[in-house]
């Protein structure tokens, strides 16, 4: 059975964000393993310092996978990082550049798996972006490929710095076999091993289907990891 999953809309590692004390507590984790790949080129080092003083606020350690090119994600050091972690944290502002680091990796395979075997994994911000399928181009709010952990589902992350007009764009070029949640920063939709979905942290997710409101219970039961 896979472990639990949640796709924050940003602003991680912050007051509010407190389901990731509960991912930890889930799987009995004592660390956490970062890839900060979607931040490569905007001072990753500073999102794992900040990563590292939330989580050893929250009682657990800090493991940085630095897997920034796609070269990283063929190291079998990350690899044997990622597959061994209980909690795998991917974070970032470029799903673009998260996707081509990604995609048919061994890092990525090593993802999937221990997702499958009962970790917990995480994807803020770009990260809960790329793991959808289709996902989002955040540039202009149309759809792309992602890495497809999650089918038939996308999010808006960070979607509380998006306009109207934007968010409107992208709920009428969805699929109409395509979910969209709109996830403000520091707050999450969590699957749970039984495949069910519940909202947590300090927004309130917005769901869209076939361009009208619709509720967690429309998000795809149970989702498959790739």
């Amino acid at each position: 059975m896979s472990g639990p999953l949640a796709l924050v809309g940003g602003g991680e590692f912050a007051p509010g964000c407190d389901f990731d004390a509960e991912l930890i507590s889930a799987v009995g984790a004592t660390e956490v393993a970062l890839l900060a790949t979607g931040s490569a080129y905007e001072n990753p080092q500073k999102v794992v310092a900040t990563a590292r003083a939330w989580f050893e606020g929250l009682g657990v350690g800090l493991r940085e996978v630095p897997v920034y090119t796609r070269p990283d994600a063929l190291v079998a050091e990350h690899v044997k990082a990622v597959a061994e972690a209980r909690v795998v944290y991917v974070t970032g502002t470029s799903p673009m550049h998260l996707r081509s680091v990604l995609k048919d990796t061994p890092v990525l395979e090593a993802l999937c798996s221990a997702w499958n075997g009962g970790a917990a994994l995480a994807g803020s911000g770009a990260g809960a972006d790329v793991f959808c399928d289709p996902m989002v181009d955040t540039r202009g709010g149309a759809f792309t490929v992602g890495l497809g952990l999650l089918p038939r589902m996308a999010v808006v992350a960070r979607s509380n710095q998006w306009s109207p007009d934007k968010v409107h764009r992208t709920v009428e070029l969805a699929p109409p076999d395509v979910v969209l949640v709109e996830l403000p920063e520091r707050t999450a939709v969590i699957r749970e091993p039984d495949g069910t979905w519940r909202a947590a942290g300090e927004g309130t997710p917005a769901v869209h289907k076939d361009g009208r409101p619709a509720t967690l219970e429309d998000l795809p039961h149970p989702a498959v990891a790739g």
